[in-house]
């Protein structure tokens, strides 16, 4: 891997920390995890690279973990205040507010994002990114996620990140159009980009 650090070399303290955290919540509940590790550096690159936003507009981030996704995104250039962060895990929410500053991080439930979503932001999402393994829940679930963006983000669709070598969802049977828009093969496990649109 690209960051990988040389032999007997420091780990700066703050890196320890985060993949601490993120082991902890994976051994807590591995299924809302979906990865034993965090996102590579390549692959979030990838996803900060397919973002778009219009003026006024804001990035949304939903199961945002220990915000490597969301410092990439900052790096490419999305202003913090104009980044939102959706976490459900308490002990990952207060890192995230920790860490990111400027961002507002919201502690809320990605299947009920009306219920949780600043008011100013609904209608207004430029891009929305999932990094929930939605791959791992049952069909009426999925459907769940898909009206609970829809009613924050009318038609707009969603990027999704997965470790999957084909769709991660049965984008037919949701009514959406899918398109693999990026394969990384350096994060571990190799990972996917996946744009979900609503037909």
């Amino acid at each position: 891997m690209p960051d990988a650090l040389p032999p007997h070399a420091e780990v700066p303290p703050g890196k320890v920390a985060h993949a601490g955290l993120f082991l902890r919540r994976w051994l807590a509940n591995p299924l809302q995890m979906g990865s034993v590790v965090p996102s590579s550096p390549t692959l979030c690159r990838r996803i900060a690279a397919l973002t778009s936003q219009g003026p006024g507009e804001y990035v949304l981030e939903l199961g945002a973990g220990t915000g490597v996704l969301s410092r990439a995104l900052l790096e490419r250039g999305v202003p913090p205040e104009r980044l939102i962060v959706v976490e459900i895990v308490p002990e990952m929410a207060a890192h995230l507010r920790r860490v990111l500053h400027g961002v507002r991080v919201v502690q809320g439930d990605a299947f009920n994002l009306p219920g949780c979503l600043p008011p100013e932001a609904r209608g207004r999402i430029g891009t929305a990114i999932c990094g929930i393994p939605l791959v791992l829940l049952p069909l009426e679930r999925q459907r769940r996620f898909l009206a609970s963006l829809e009613a924050v983000a009318p038609g707009l669709g969603f990027l999704l990140y997965s470790y999957c070598i084909t769709s991660p969802l049965p984008w037919r049977k949701l009514g959406l159009s899918a398109r693999r828009e990026a394969w990384t093969p350096r994060n571990f496990p190799p990972a996917s980009v996946w744009r979900y649109t609503p037909q």
